[in-house]
C-alpha cells in the first residue's frame, strides 16, 4: 500500500497544479488542499454544515468511498451541482483511495466576494 497519492488539483482559475498526499497521518481532502495554500473558506471547519468545501471529482470518483447522508443533504443546497460533487472534508486520505485522483475546487475561496 502507498503512503501518498497523486492529487490533480483545477483551483477556480484553472491553473493545474499536481501533489503528493500522504495517506497515513488522517487528514480529509480539504485539510489537505488547505495545506497545500488553497483558500478554501471551510467555514464549519469539516462538519460538513456548509459546502463551502466543495469540489468535484474529475477522475475516480467512483472508487471513493460512497457519500454520507449527512453530505449528500448539504450538496443538495448548493447552487450548481455536478454529478461528482464531494464536500472535500469527507474525503479521508487513506491508503484505500486510488493513487490518483482529479479534483476541481467549486467551493468558496477566502477572500472572494
Amino acid at each position: 500500500m502507498s503512503e501518498t497519492i497523486r492529487i490533480k488539483v483545477i483551483d477556480k482559475q484553472n491553473n493545474i497544479q499536481v501533489l503528493e498526499a500522504p495517506t497515513n497521518i488522517g487528514l480529509s481532502l480539504m485539510e489537505f488542499l488547505k495545506a497545500s495554500g488553497y483558500p478554501i473558506l471551510a467555514t464549519c471547519g469539516g462538519m460538513a454544515l456548509c459546502a463551502t468545501c466543495h469540489v468535484e471529482i474529475l477522475k475516480n470518483y467512483e472508487q471513493l468511498p460512497e457519500p454520507t447522508n449527512d453530505e449528500l443533504n448539504m450538496l443538495d443546497t448548493l447552487p450548481h451541482l455536478f454529478p461528482t460533487s464531494r464536500l472535500s472534508c469527507q474525503i479521508k486520505l487513506t491508503s484505500d483511495l486510488p493513487d490518483e485522483l482529479e479534483v476541481k475546487i467549486q467551493g468558496e475561496m477566502e477572500g472572494e466576494q
